[in-house]
């Protein structure tokens, strides 16, 4: 064989191996196609009734929600029933021998497999967790009479954590399917599930957390004592607003009474300092151990309670059992459960103009002292209608989830086994250490010593962006703060120290606290660099920005900031709550492994 002719001799050989091959493929091909000729159609009749039965499902299981929180029982078993035929039969639609074969194919198998387990979801639900609620009746988780049944709350704990079991195992399974490359109608159908079971989780987890920590925390085994203090959101603090007007409430045997009331502001400056974190400390300097109106420039709870507590202590000689802190928006989803209220002296208090009341009408009118005595009749006014009125049980609830849900209840136990079994909730604002999900962190604090944040009006952005070669991402942040205030008008009580030189610009102190593990690269300030103060907290890098806003303008700040490794493409914002509600959008982007 010559030199010339081995080369042909070799592409011969390759075009005859590439022919095999393409045989190969084309008659699995003809198999293939021959299988969904003859079951296409039967699946595709099946998807049909399993669409339908599931659109049923949805409705009824939104029916069911209601109708189980509200306590409407004879109505909700009728429901049930219904919605069990239905999520039964969009189950069984989806479990053939014709779908199973089409979920392993290349095209329509994802969706095929993704409708099958939200079918499943729902069929889970139905079967486990709805009928587990019903038997619970939420409505022992509401006060009558000015007390709590701690024996009916000790006997449906065991049921409501068979429910929370259910929804969470629901929530996990439909986490897992990969929606990357869904058809957009199955996606968005997966995402509308997940939000659903989301919220129901989050309920669920509320109720069953609530059922097993209220019998001791309402003085089942002895007399208890808790701090009640109210964020004022017009001047910004990490964890909502300044600690200002404060109760007592007594708790025993599951009978609650509010007791001494008072105003932070009666505290004299703590010389020496209390001890603090050197964390904190290397932030904020001594403040947070010298003023209550300064503890919470941390957004983690735990120090800002314990510090507030102690400061309680040595003022009063009165040692509380923990701390729990509410603000006006808080009031304004109860007063939707037990109606208007009126403060002793004739303000009435309704849920659409209690914020506007509490936070800026009240310091057009009032002195400093008039304020202070109206604050706390205000929360004593709210909280003694929630205990003692008929408030209907679905709303109340709801009003608790949102709030919760928002970070505008915290909690802090000063026994630290009870603090253990809620630390990972919400309600307890603990600043995690470990991320699930890569978390970045926007918290204000006021900087002008005046009430401008109830005109605030703040958005943020957070955009993942590419994977690293070191296995972390790029998060890129944009936050705006926008100020509705006037240009005259208002009182010296608004306008304040006016630190920030003109008494209407609004100066905030923005917090960026990178995920755990992570850091800030770079500040901007409307598109210029800008210095700003560094530390650490919690095993998160702090970034503080000075963002001075005059009113009727905007500015906007701009981070970049980088996760530690991680191959997710999601992530989160913890923002502080205000008094005007953050909008928000999140951007995600693949995951680094696909």
């Amino acid at each position: 064989m010559t030199e010339s002719e081995r080369p042909r001799r070799r592409r011969s050989r390759s075009r005859r191996r590439r022919r095999a091959r393409l045989r190969r493929a084309l008659l699995a091909g003809l198999v293939v196609a021959s299988l969904l000729l003859a079951s296409g159609g039967w699946v595709g009749f099946r998807g049909w009734q399993a669409r339908a039965h599931l659109i049923n499902a949805a409705g009824l299981a939104r029916e069911l929600s209601a109708q189980v929180v509200g306590g409407d029982t004879d109505r909700a078993q009728r429901t049930l029933a219904a919605l069990q035929e239905q999520a039964g039969a969009a189950r069984s639609a989806t479990t053939d021998p014709s779908w199973h074969v089409a979920r392993r194919t290349p095209f329509a198998g994802d969706d095929l497999d993704a409708v099958r387990r939200i079918a499943v979801a729902i069929d889970d639900l139905a079967r486990h967790a709805f009928p587990t609620l019903l038997r619970a009746d939420l409505t022992s988780l509401v006060p009558s009479g000015g007390r709590l049944d701690l024996a009916k709350l000790t006997a449906v704990s065991a049921e409501l954590s068979q429910a929370d079991e259910a929804v969470q195992s629901t929530r996990r399974d439909l986490a897992a399917v990969p929606a990357d490359r869904l058809v957009s109608q199955i996606r968005q159908a997966l995402t509308d599930l997940r939000d659903e079971i989301d919220r129901l989780a989050s309920l669920t987890a509320a109720a069953d957390q609530g059922a097993r920590l209220l019998p001791p925390l309402l003085g089942a085994n002895g007399p208890r004592r808790y701090l009640l203090v109210s964020q004022n959101l017009a001047e910004l603090r990490a964890t909502g607003g300044m600690f200002g007007a404060y109760a007592l409430i007594e708790a025993d045997k599951g009978s609650v009474r509010m007791g001494r009331q008072g105003s932070s502001a009666s505290f004299d400056r703590f010389v020496p300092p209390l001890k603090l974190p050197a964390e904190t400390r290397a932030l904020w300097t001594d403040l947070p151990g010298m003023y209550p109106a300064d503890v919470n420039l941390t957004p983690h709870f735990p120090t800002a309670a314990s510090l507030y507590r102690e400061m309680f202590r040595r003022r009063t000689n009165t040692t509380v059992d923990g701390v729990l802190a509410v603000d006006p928006v808080v009031l304004s989803y109860l007063l939707k459960a037990t109606g208007p209220v009126t403060v002793p002296g004739g303000v009435p208090l309704a849920s659409e103009k209690v914020v506007q009341t509490l936070l800026n009408e009240s310091y057009q009118r009032l002195d400093v002292k008039q304020q202070d005595k109206f604050f706390a009749a205000s929360a004593a006014a709210v909280f003694d209608a929630f205990f003692t009125k008929n408030v209907n049980p679905r709303v109340l609830l709801s009003a608790f989830d949102r709030a919760i849900t928002e970070r505008r209840i915290l909690f802090w136990s000063a026994r630290p086994e009870e603090q253990r079994t809620f630390s990972d909730s919400r309600m307890a604002g603990t600043l995690p250490e470990q991320d699930t999900v890569p978390t970045v962190g926007v918290f204000l604090n006021d900087g002008s010593g005046a009430k401008l944040g109830y005109y605030l009006r703040p958005t943020a952005n957070l955009t993942v962006g590419e994977c690293r070669s070191d296995g972390r991402r790029e998060l890129r942040l944009r936050v705006t703060l926008r100020s509705t205030a006037p240009k005259s008008g208002l009182s010296e009580s608004v306008l304040g120290l006016g630190m920030a030189g003109d008494p209407y610009t609004a100066r905030t102190l923005v917090s960026v606290f990178s995920p755990a593990g992570g850091a800030v690269l770079d500040a901007r300030i409307d598109g210029a660099e800008t210095a700003v103060g560094s530390g650490t907290e919690r095993r998160r890098q702090v970034a503080t920005a000075n963002v001075e806003v005059g009113p009727g303008a905007e500015r906007t700040l701009e981070m970049t900031v980088l996760t530690a490794k991680t191959s997710v493409g999601q992530a989160e914002l913890w923002l502080t709550p205000t008094a005007s509600p953050w909008t928000t959008q999140v951007h995600s982007a693949p995951r680094c492994d696909q």
